[in-house]
């Protein structure tokens, strides 16, 4: 068991993991990568705070597993994932101690979308009044989404958005 009274996280943020050309190897691409050393007696939110302050933002935060590669990254959010996390280091690190990566991420939109318009319910349906006008049009059929190609970062290859999808677009060997 490694005794050391300090943890060091690697923390990468700003980036994306994305498959290497031409082996389809996960990478960390783009981004910022900085060393963060705490004692190993951090809490959770003491740890979330600090990672926050690098960043700049609040974020999420997922580390990668010693023995796993970066197609399965956890969440750590609480003081219980955060020791599970420091122990299966310490299990693998027998003589030196290994940096813990971390991705940080900004927290996904929880923001839910507008309600529709509907009648309201006081209305009686034994009225003798007719519709509105506007209740009686049926609603206008969706505009299809504008579709844009960008040239990503990743070696040449190219992806379609738009707003409600991303396309991977074929490049050689591998789908991207």
């Amino acid at each position: 068991m490694v005794t050391n009274s300090t943890i060091k996280f690697l923390c990468s943020y700003g980036g994306k993991i994305l498959p290497r050309y031409p082996d389809g190897k996960l990478r960390y691409n783009g981004g910022h990568t900085r060393v963060l050393a705490v004692p190993r007696s951090v809490s959770f939110s003491e740890l979330a705070s600090k990672m926050a302050e690098m960043c700049g933002s609040t974020v999420t935060i997922r580390c990668q597993l010693p023995t796993e590669d970066l197609d399965a990254p956890v969440s750590v959010t609480s003081d219980e994932d955060l020791a599970n996390l420091i122990e299966e280091y310490d299990l693998v690190s027998s003589s030196s101690p290994m940096k813990i990566r971390v991705f940080l991420n900004p927290p996904k939109s929880t923001i839910a979308p507008p309600p529709l318009a509907l009648p309201s319910p006081n209305t009686s349906s034994s009225s003798s009044s007719p519709r509105s006008p506007s209740m009686s049009k049926p609603p206008l059929p969706l505009s299809p989404p504008r579709l844009t190609t960008v040239k990503n970062q990743c070696y040449g290859c190219y992806f379609h958005r738009n707003s409600r999808n991303v396309y991977l677009v074929h490049n050689g060997n591998h789908w991207q």
